[in-house]
């Protein structure tokens, strides 16, 4: 399952994304918004950390810059969200950070971008060892 969430500015390519998924019948769950209709980012990023900390699921996140649902993601315990730009980035995300939530802007990023970052996402595994270590010090205090 895979979970996704965005703000108006993120519904345009979330929307994209989801119809993709749908082409391509990969589970996943449309947390909102549901609209271009202002809303505020933080409301969907808390639901989007809940349901990535009790499934244990991936999820991803969009809004204009990216920067809100990050910082609204990580304030969650167990949460570690990956503001991308770039493929390089997504992957080292994956294998030294274990991101369990890939953000992006949605006015910086084409759905061609998207899908290739989403791909790589979910298709690269954290490598642990030295990095377990470092992602364990991470905590919520």
């Amino acid at each position: 399952m895979l979970y996704l969430a965005s703000d108006h500015a993120g519904f345009t390519l979330k929307t994209a994304i989801i119809a993709a998924l749908k082409k391509n019948d990969v589970p996943h769950d449309d947390l909102g918004c549901y609209s271009e209709i202002s809303c505020d980012y933080s409301d969907f990023a808390h639901k989007l950390a809940d349901q990535v900390q009790k499934s244990g699921a991936m999820g991803i996140a969009i809004c204009g810059s990216g920067i809100g649902m990050s910082m609204a993601l990580n304030r969650h315990a167990e949460i570690r969200a990956a503001l991308c730009h770039e493929e390089n980035s997504v992957e080292l995300s994956r294998k030294h950070n274990d991101a369990n939530v890939l953000v992006l802007a949605g006015r910086k990023t084409t759905l061609e971008q998207a899908l290739s970052f989403l791909k790589i996402f979910s298709e690269t595994q954290f490598e642990g060892g030295r990095h377990l270590a470092r992602v364990k010090k991470i905590k919520i205090t």
